[in-house]
Order: C-alpha cells, then sequence, then structure tokens
C-alpha cells in the first residue's frame, strides 16, 4: 500500500503552506488525500485478485464425449445419464456422437468435434504421431477385441497363408495395426498382401461375401461373424491388442482441467458399475448395438474390465506398435516412438479421481 512517504515531491509542497494559507492547504490535503486512496485502492485490488486469475473457475458451454461398440462402459454411461446428472449442477450440457472405429474418433478429436474419444492404444499413438493434439488420460477396457479371420471354408490357416491374398482392414485401428504386427513376426509386410481399406462392418461384409479372403476383425462384428456364419478366428494373439484408451483434446484439458476429471469421475462409476452388473451390461450392449444376447455375451467375454489406470504398461504395448509402424512406413523415420508415447500417455488425471 502506498503511503505520503512514497510521494517525497508531495510532502515538500505542503511544506510550503502555513496556517496564513489554510483555505489553500484545505484543498490541496483533499487532493492528495483523494490521490492515496486511489492509490491504495488499487493497490489492494492488485493483491487480491492475480493477473491471471478468474473470478470463477473457467467451465465449457458443452462436453463432447464420443460412444461405440468396441467400448462397452461408454454405452453404461450414456444410458444412464450420470454425466448430465453430474455437469447439470454447472449448466454444462453433454453431447454424445458414435465412432465407429479408432480412426473416426481420431479425425473427431482432430477436428475438435468431441472432447474424448474412444480408441485403442496404438491408434491413439499413430494418432499423435501425425499431429494430432491428444492426451490419452483412462483405460476403459483391456480387450481381445480383434484377431484375423477368415471364412469356415477358408484354406487359410496361419499368417503365412496371408501372402498375396486379399485382407480387409481398417487403416488407423488397433486391428490394422494387429495385422501388421502378424504379418512382420512372420517375416511379410503390408507389401506381401492386397490391403483392402474398409470400415470394420463393411469388412466383415466382404469376408461373408468373399470379396475379401481375410479379414482383421473387430468385436463385435467380430463375434457376430463368428457366431452367425462360423468364420474362424484363425491368428489371435492378445499381446499384440493395445487397450482401450480413452483420449482428451489437449487443448480442452489445459482450459478445463477440472471437467477432465469429472468426465473420468463418471467414467470410474460407469466401469464400476459394468462389473458389478453384467447382465444389465450385457443387454445395455445387445440393445445399443442391435446384437443378439449371445454374440453380445461373446464380446464381452473377451472384454476385461479391470483396470483403469494408465501408465507404464500401456506405453510399452503401444511402443512395441509404434515400431512396427515405423518399420512399415506407416510413421516417419525420423519420427522418435517412445517420446511420442510419453507425450502421449498423462496419468495424472485419473490418478487424482481413481483411488487404488
Amino acid at each position: 500500500m502506498k503511503t505520503f512517504s512514497s510521494f517525497p515531491n508531495l510532502k515538500a509542497i505542503l511544506r510550503r503552506f502555513t496556517a496564513k494559507n489554510l483555505p489553500g492547504f484545505a484543498a490541496l490535503f483533499s487532493v492528495a488525500l483523494s490521490l492515496v486512496l486511489v492509490v491504495s485502492s488499487c493497490s489492494s485490488q492488485t493483491a487480491q485478485t492475480p493477473a491471471n486469475s478468474s473470478p470463477t473457475a473457467a467451465k465449457p458451454d458443452t462436453v463432447k464425449v464420443d460412444y461405440a461398440y468396441y467400448n462397452p462402459v461408454s454405452l453404461v454411461l450414456k444410458e444412464k445419464g450420470w454425466l448430465e446428472e453430474d455437469l447439470a449442477k454447472d449448466n454444462v450440457k453433454v453431447e454424445w456422437t458414435q465412432s465407429v472405429g479408432s480412426n473416426k474418433a481420431l479425425e473427431f478429436l482432430n477436428s475438435r468435434s468431441i472432447d474424448f474419444g474412444s480408441t485403442a492404444g496404438a491408434a491413439s499413438l499413430l494418432g499423435k504421431a501425425n499431429g494430432n493434439p491428444i492426451k490419452a488420460v483412462y483405460v476403459y477396457s483391456k480387450p481381445e477385441w480383434t484377431a484375423l479371420v477368415t471364412r469356415s471354408d477358408s484354406p487359410i490357416n496361419k499368417v503365412e497363408d496371408l501372402k498375396g491374398k486379399r485382407v480387409a482392414a481398417t487403416k488407423g485401428t488397433d486391428p490394422y495395426i494387429f495385422l501388421l504386427r502378424a504379418l512382420d513376426e512372420v517375416g511379410l509386410s503390408e507389401k506381401d498382401i492386397e490391403l483392402v481399406p474398409l470400415q470394420h462392418a463393411d469388412g466383415r461384409a466382404a469376408l461373408e461375401r468373399g470379396d475379401v479372403d481375410a479379414w482383421a476383425g473387430l468385436d463385435p462384428h467380430m463375434a457376430k461373424t463368428e457366431l452367425e456364419t462360423g468364420s474362424r478366428l484363425f491368428y489371435r494373439n492378445p499381446n499384440f491388442i493395445s487397450q482401450g484408451i480413452l483420449n482428451v483434446r489437449e487443448a480442452f484439458a489445459q482450459e478445463y482441467p477440472v471437467y477432465v476429471e469429472r468426465v473420468i469421475g463418471a467414467y470410474e462409476k460407469a466401469r464400476l458399475w459394468a462389473i458389478d452388473n453384467p447382465n444389465e451390461l450385457k443387454a445395455i450392449l445387445a440393445k445399443e448395438a442391435k446384437l443378439s444376447d449371445t454374440v453380445a455375451a461373446k464380446q464381452l467375454e473377451r472384454t476385461d474390465l479391470s483396470d483403469s489406470a494408465i501408465g507404464d504398461s500401456q506405453k510399452t504395448v503401444i511402443t512395441a506398435a509404434g515400431d512396427v509402424l515405423k518399420k512399415s512406413g506407416v510413421i516417419q523415420p525420423s519420427v522418435n516412438v517412445e517420446q511420442v508415447a510419453t507425450d502421449l500417455i498423462d496419468p495424472e488425471f485419473v490418478k487424482k479421481v481413481v483411488k487404488s
């Protein structure tokens, strides 16, 4: 706070006045006193309100979240309305958008159409390496949601049999990356097959029609063709599958960190409910994805919801996937895969919400 001692010129002027000039002194004193009060008030305001603070915490008008049939927890959260219930306290709306694959979720995140998107971890790495500004903040499942699939009457029995064959896959997704890793394991690459880029549901249909020889499948489509048409999962390897990851736009996380925690909190409530209510979970999946009970049950049989923490284990899996993507030319040779994985994974939000 400023005082008279802070204004030496003003004190000198005041000393020139005597009682003979009291009216002038009174007027000057009044001006000086006003000046001191103004400066004091400004100083007090500055001390109480930091330059970068705001009277209320920043909040979005709407939180935009995706849902996906390969992410059963998102279906529970959408069905139950727990996120809407929580955010309504702040007059914040929730908007839902369907992602039909990791590639679409990444497109929506990059275009700001959604704030939170469901992908596989390896797909998140690919998006991040290509400049998509996202953070991986939560694990919604550890699924065996992909395998290499062929028809029941196909002569294909092992990965080596794919050489020269037409194989459907959705680029930028875990099944596509799974295919590349399976080929690499036996000394083959994408150049040794004829890749037919199709979205997941179209890939299943192409396999069933005989338009392709094999398909890098994704549940629930994979479970559906397995149970309803007898398609065979001829190559399975859970170690090549990256986990189901909830991503947030970096800009959203920086501007509204509290709301990242709120979304994760709602997700965690839905995950725990799904574990405790398996029959109801199956019913929600069957209704939303228009599946039979047996197909929904088959997908959930391959879905582990036991752990939502994100950190080193996810980094190890997606870094290994990134190395194959780099070797296959999908990621540029100059990219430091391990650094991208480190920049992608942010475990701090879930640590604040999920207590071990």
